[in-house]
């Protein structure tokens, strides 16, 4: 069976107090969309919608970035969820199978809770999806009988004994297209707020002698967040349980809780993360590296037995090959560091190349920015740069060269060759005695008025 997803995006998000929408605020480095949006694709959906209405363009952009293959329908006017999801309609023209209705701040629900949603399929013909909440508060109940569900009952209108219940309504749903849209156009609007609830089409569903049931989930896959406030309980959430799968997986997290993952970080078995690492988008490492304490890591792969740190950055198009090490006060930048090579101390390689086992030393800076374009250094295998080497590319330096400490690399250095170039140093005897009973008369000086 065919299936589909409309993903509700419209929301303001008035107590994010934020110019932003709220389904574009991050957790994890992530905007909370995409975390949906990952999620649907679990069920491999034929077709995705996104249906955008306040700073449409900016979740249009956002979506199109997320999946190119998304369509973003507007919701001019937000009159409820079940009005959402009818601007859904002309983006899913012809097409047959099952709808599930995601929201796009709801972003933790997992693959095997929508896959469980699908399979209910079977037996119902509307599946709503309930948990069974601490604190059930003022969310909607859903009354059950047996696996049938009978109704929703807003806070408001429940009884105390509905009231009593804890299991609870998510607002997701899954339904064939035909039958939502047919029901869809049966919800009214008289009510206090004047909009149209997706919820009525349980009521409705159950009036055409239709199957409904509920399928739960856990609570904590069914937070939504409306303020900044949540944002951060959100993001706890991610954290923790993406730390408890690194756990899992076999990789030591020496203080889980100083670590910082986003939503897309790899690391293999048996790497080990040490304190304060933070983890940008698009890192994998692999197994049996070393991430030391207080590093940034960003779009960047770390190889086999790779030694990373403490204090370094590794950014966007930084490759370390196996058993590299990138030290203290280090930052890689759209490199790729051959294996077995060494950048152990306060230095800058971006837009660069260095081979096989060679070794930077301490403060040597590539220097790949004229002010208006970038230009790449290339270094060869076995080579030792000196420490202070500055390299102004676009260079070369050979196989086995090597730069004397100090050097200012303008010329390409050929295989073996060894390149200096520094002013030559000259003493001037005893001037430094005299220059400082200089410097010292004239602050005694100065001081007296």
């Amino acid at each position: 069976m065919s299936t589909a997803l409309v993903i509700l995006a419209a929301g303001k998000g008035t107590r994010m107090n934020s110019d932003l929408p709220k389904v574009l605020h991050p957790i994890a480095q992530a905007p909370m969309l995409e975390h949906a949006m990952r999620a649907g694709r679990a069920l491999d959906p034929d077709r995705t919608v996104v249906v955008a209405g306040h700073e449409a363009d900016l979740v249009r952009a956002a979506t199109t970035e997320i999946d190119p293959d998304a369509a973003v329908v507007l919701q001019e006017e937000q009159l409820g969820t079940g009005h959402a999801v009818l601007q859904a309609r002309a983006a899913l023209e012809g097409f047959q199978g099952d709808v599930v209705v995601l929201y796009g701040d709801t972003p933790f629900v997992s693959a095997d809770t929508l896959e469980r949603m699908i399979a209910a399929r079977s037996r119902a013909d509307l599946v709503i999806l309930g948990f069974e909440a601490a604190d059930p508060a003022r969310y909607g109940r859903l009354i059950m009988d047996g696996e049938s569900l009978e109704k929703i009952v807003e806070f408001k209108d429940a009884s105390e004994a509905e009231r009593a219940i804890t299991f609870c309504n998510s607002g997701l749903m899954a339904c064939d297209a035909d039958v939502m849209f047919r029901l869809l156009d049966k919800v009214g609007n008289d009510n206090a707020s004047g909009e149209y609830y997706l919820t009525d089409l349980v009521e409705l569903a159950r009036a055409d002698g239709l199957a409904v049931t509920a399928v739960a989930c856990p609570e904590d896959e069914t937070l939504g967040i409306n303020s900044r406030a949540d944002l951060a309980t959100a993001d706890a959430v991610f954290q923790a349980r993406a730390r408890a799968e690194l756990l899992d997986l076999g990789v030591t997290l020496m203080a889980p809780e100083t670590v910082y993952l986003a939503f897309d970080t790899i690391v293999g078995r048996d790497s080990v993360i040490e304190p304060n690492v933070v983890f940008g988008p698009g890192v994998t490492v692999e197994s049996g590296a070393l991430i030391r304490a207080f590093s940034h890591l960003e779009g960047c792969h770390v190889s086999r037995g790779a030694k990373v740190g403490p204090y370094a950055r590794l950014r966007p198009g930084a490759e370390l090959a196996e058993d590299t090490h990138v030290g203290n006060f280090v930052e890689i930048k759209n490199a790729e560091i051959a294996a077995g090579a060494k950048v152990n101390h306060l230095s800058y390689i971006g837009d660069a190349s260095v081979g096989e086992a060679t070794n930077i030393g301490a403060g040597t800076i590539t220097c790949n920015y004229d002010g208006v374009m970038k230009h790449r250094t290339e270094i060869g295998a076995r080579a030792f740069i000196g420490s202070n080497t500055c390299l102004v590319a676009p260079v070369k330096v050979g196989n086995e060269a090597m730069t004397a400490t100090g050097t200012i690399v303008t010329k390409d250095v050929d295989d073996g060759d060894l390149a200096i170039a520094r002013a030559q140093q000259t003493n001037k005897p005893g001037r430094a005695r005299k220059l400082m009973d200089m410097l010292r008369a004239k602050k005694a000086a100065k001081a007296k008025g």
